[in-house]
């Protein structure tokens, strides 16, 4: 069974992502805030999809910690806790610090390079305030470090967390003087990369989540 859309069939495989990554979006975004419940019928007559495919969308959502599904109230918006924050943010600092060491072990040259131009995109972006733009930059930058690490059991962790890493750094990213301190605290991971000083880097990156988990826990606060 295919969805009709512009006139042709498209297979369910295809609608089910195109749903699933327009969803993640308005959630990571806060289109759809945090407690916000997600009503099945209302999204139906929104995307143009069929219950099937929202209900799919939804579970997976839920799946990556985006959503809460409970018998009474349906699918909400997920609100983490402190709790849950600080341990997304511990898991993050050591699998991002692992991610340097090895990238400094492994990475080429031209690796090191594109790590640069990542880090120099986001800097661009940095000052204008638009918090959608800077943490679109620093999903790339972390694209590139993680492709120089070689290591598919964290690209493979870290990946199963994006979704919620990207909502917590616009969260931080929200706090004031947070930015401009999040660009210098990546300057240094990119420097002891380029001085090739592996242990640096690792103390870098962890030092940033660190820092980001003060911002961000700050704002989950009551």
């Amino acid at each position: 069974m295919s969805e009709l859309r512009y006139g042709r069939a498209v297979p369910d495989t295809t609608v089910r992502a195109k749903v699933l990554d327009f969803l993640r979006q308005e959630i990571v975004e806060q289109r759809f805030e945090p407690g916000q419940r997600l009503i099945e019928r209302e999204l139906v007559e929104e995307i143009g999809v069929s219950r099937t495919t929202v209900r799919e969308v939804l579970r997976q959502l839920d799946a990556e910690g985006l959503v809460r599904t409970t018998p009474q109230r349906g699918a909400i918006v997920a609100v983490p806790t402190p709790g849950e924050a600080a341990e997304l943010y511990e898991v993050r600092a050591a699998l991002e610090a692992l991610a340097a060491r090895r990238f400094v072990a492994h990475a080429s040259d031209a690796q090191v390079r594109a790590l640069r131009d990542a880090f120099e995109a986001i800097e661009r972006v940095a000052g204008n305030g638009d918090i959608a733009a800077i943490v679109a930059a620093k999903d790339r930058f972390y694209d590139v470090l993680l492709a120089g690490s070689r290591s598919h059991a964290v690209a493979e962790i870290l990946s199963g967390l994006q979704a919620r890493v990207s909502l917590l750094r616009r969260t931080s990213l929200g706090r004031p003087g947070r930015a401009a301190r999040s660009l210098e605290e990546i300057r240094a991971i990119v420097e002891a990369v380029e001085a090739r000083d592996a242990a640096g880097a690792a103390r870098a990156a962890a030092r940033h989540v660190e820092q980001a988990a003060r911002a961000g826990l700050g704002a989950l606060r009551p």
